[in-house]
């Protein structure tokens, strides 16, 4: 408790100053997810005071960030699609797969994997990070420009047939539910279609019409639309938040520009009265225990999320991970990544459970923090503590921010978040690929991969194929490498130093191969054409394996192949300085001793030597 408060005064302000900066990311940040504002300033509050509280990295101010509110707005999207744009019956699943996401982070800190997050490849992240900032850039447009598809009558009025067919649908499938057939029944389905009233269709509609506007995909598709019917009093707002992050800066950075955007420009718009459209309401009093996650939880209804969950998992620990390295840069100390993971999984545990959103470390916030004196984990409980206060002292003048300011100051965070050190690298990466005439960068296909499938398709399936195709271009560079240095040499090879005792005579007889390097799928094709080297007047075969080191699956089976060509061709195979690893490997599947007998395995050449001039030399 001491060591705690011994920096108390640099921790206040630390504390102090990355609250304020976090907070209008926060609202941000919830609105962009789609759950609102409050989802947004909940989430800061209690990863920030929790995550630092159990973490392992001293100085570090956790909350939602781009990343995490990325594949958070995709989860919240699909999961309300599924329940019919309906909150009410779909929060308590979206809050259930973020308290998953938080065990599982808790989970992995455990099994002390925080160690080995660091070797996701490069392009997979960089890829990742500059799909996030297109899609919240991109997603920001109409917000900005003040269209919303929902209340667009012209574009909702295209859905109504596709609204009354779902609705249909929803009808019969509930009466599968209960056990009624329609042929048996049709009576009963018409009831309960004539029951659907013009609301409900209209609704529907409106749900439609948003999921298939939302997006990068839906938003380019609706863009047109949107700058027919622009609002241009909630443009010039989102014009002038963006204008006053950038320009405030080059005045100073003591203050932090986005506050001032928010301040000046809400303020402005409030004070004239401009009829503008403010955020949604935030709740006032103390976050309220959402229970209905644990009175309503159903296996079935969070199963399909499992992937996901991990996958939001994964990204908040990269993501707090790499804020740590950045801490422990600026502060000359080393954090412990495995606590610092139950430490943001329990930070997003209770997050969730409070109808808060995900969150992980959040660079600019911790830069903040230890630039303003920040030295030790209660600067990011007093972030959290000042987040708290100012939902409870100004909660209903929060609830007065334009929305465009909110997507303005989104709009920079999608710019600030790509990661232009990659983008610029891309003609210079080393061209190592070969596909017909092309020659490209592997690195680069990676990146490009990753980057427009998660813009315009999944950014959980995009991540996984980018390390898919990651790993397997991996496996292919090291098998090559690998390959060059592994060697079995032609029939007529050089012999090796220890062999000049051999007996002259018995060089057509016998016949020595070296492998030199390990034996796995990238040199077992090699290996194989070792039978076919083999004169047909020889009688035994001598295998040198002093310098294998290594053995893997696909090498294990090319051997047993070739040692049983030898055998069938009526010739004796004598192996030699079989190190553990690959003896392990052989006599697992009993190539040591049903195939090659014990007597035939030999620690050194010399004794192969003798017994070669006792049995091969007997028989001449």
């Amino acid at each position: 408790m001491k060591n705690l408060f011994a920096h108390f005064r640099g921790d206040l302000f630390g504390g102090i100053t990355a609250g304020i900066v976090a907070l209008p990311l926060a609202l941000a940040f919830g609105v962009s997810s789609g759950l609102g504002p409050s989802a947004g300033l909940y989430g800061a509050i209690f990863i920030s005071f929790f995550a630092a509280l159990f973490g392992g990295t001293n100085t570090q101010i956790s909350g939602p960030t781009a990343p995490m509110t990325a594949v958070s707005m995709v989860i919240i999207a699909g999961i309300l699609a599924v329940n019919d744009g309906d909150v009410g019956k779909a929060l308590p699943i979206i809050l259930a797969v973020f308290l998953l996401a938080g065990l599982m982070q808790i989970g992995l800190g455990i099994i002390g994997l925080g160690k080995y997050i660091k070797y996701i490849p490069y392009p997979v992240v960089s890829g990742f990070m500059t799909a996030i900032g297109v899609i919240i850039l991109v997603t920001q447009i109409l917000p900005a420009v003040g269209y919303y598809p929902k209340e667009d009558n012209d574009y909702v009025s295209e859905y109504i047939p596709a609204a009354e067919e779902e609705i249909l649908e929803n009808i019969l499938k509930e009466e599968a539910g209960e056990g009624i057939l329609v042929l048996e029944d049709f009576e009963e389905t018409i009831r309960r279609a004539e029951m659907t009233t013009e609301a409900d269709i209209l609704k529907e509609s409106q749900t439609l019409a948003a999921k298939d506007a939302s997006g990068v995909v839906g938003t380019i598709k609706v863009l047109p639309r949107a700058l027919k019917n622009i609002d241009w009093l909630e443009l010039v707002l989102a014009l002038a938040t963006i204008f006053i992050i950038y320009g405030f800066k080059r005045i100073t950075t003591a203050v932090p520009s986005t506050l001032v955007a928010l301040i000046v420009v809400s303020g402005v718009a409030f004070g004239f009265g401009l009829d503008y459209r403010p955020i949604e309401q935030i709740p006032e009093g103390l976050p309220i225990l959402q229970m209905d996650i644990f009175t309503q939880f159903k296996l079935t209804a969070i199963t399909p999320y499992i992937f996901t969950a991990l996958t939001l998992a994964l990204l908040g620990a990269i993501d707090s991970l790499l804020t740590s390295v950045v801490a422990d840069n600026m502060t000359n100390t080393k954090h412990k990544p495995n606590k610092e993971l139950v430490g943001q999984g329990i930070g997003n545990s209770i997050a969730a459970v409070f109808g808060g959103i995900p969150g992980a470390g959040a660079t600019i916030r911790t830069v903040v923090n230890i630039n303003s004196g920040g030295k030790t984990r209660l600067s990011g409980m007093i972030a959290g503590v000042l987040l708290l206060l100012i939902l409870l002292a100004l909660g209903p003048v929060a609830s007065q921010i334009p929305a465009a300011v909110l997507a303005g100051i989104l709009v920079t965070v999608g710019i600030g978040v790509m990661d232009y050190k990659g983008l610029k690298a891309i003609p210079y990466l080393p061209k190592d690929i070969k596909l017909g005439p092309l020659k490209l960068s592997s690195e680069v296909i990676i990146m490009l991969t990753v980057l427009v499938l998660s813009s315009i398709w999944n950014l959980v399936y995009a991540v996984g194929i980018g390390l898919v195709i990651a790993s397997l271009m991996f496996m292919k560079k090291i098998g090559d490498l690998t390959a060059k240095r592994s060697d079995v040499k032609p029939l007529h090879e050089q012999p090796w130093a220890d062999e000049k005792g051999f007996p002259e005579k018995l060089k057509e007889e016998v016949v020595i191969k070296h492998i030199k390097g390990p034996l796995f799928f990238g040199s077992t094709s090699d290996f194989q054409q070792l039978a076919l080297q083999i004169p047909h007047f020889a009688s035994t075969v001598v295998i040198r394996m002093d310098r294998m080191q290594y053995m893997d699956q696909s090498g294990l089976y090319a051997m047993e192949d070739v040692l049983q060509d030898l055998k069938r061709n009526g010739k004796t195979a004598l192996l030699v300085g079989i190190l553990d690893q690959p003896r392990y490997m052989m006599e697992r599947i009993d190539i040591i001793p049903d195939l090659i007998p014990e007597e035939h395995v030999f620690e050194n050449v010399d004794d192969c030597i003798d017994w070669v001039k006792e049995n091969v030399e007997d028989v001449i």
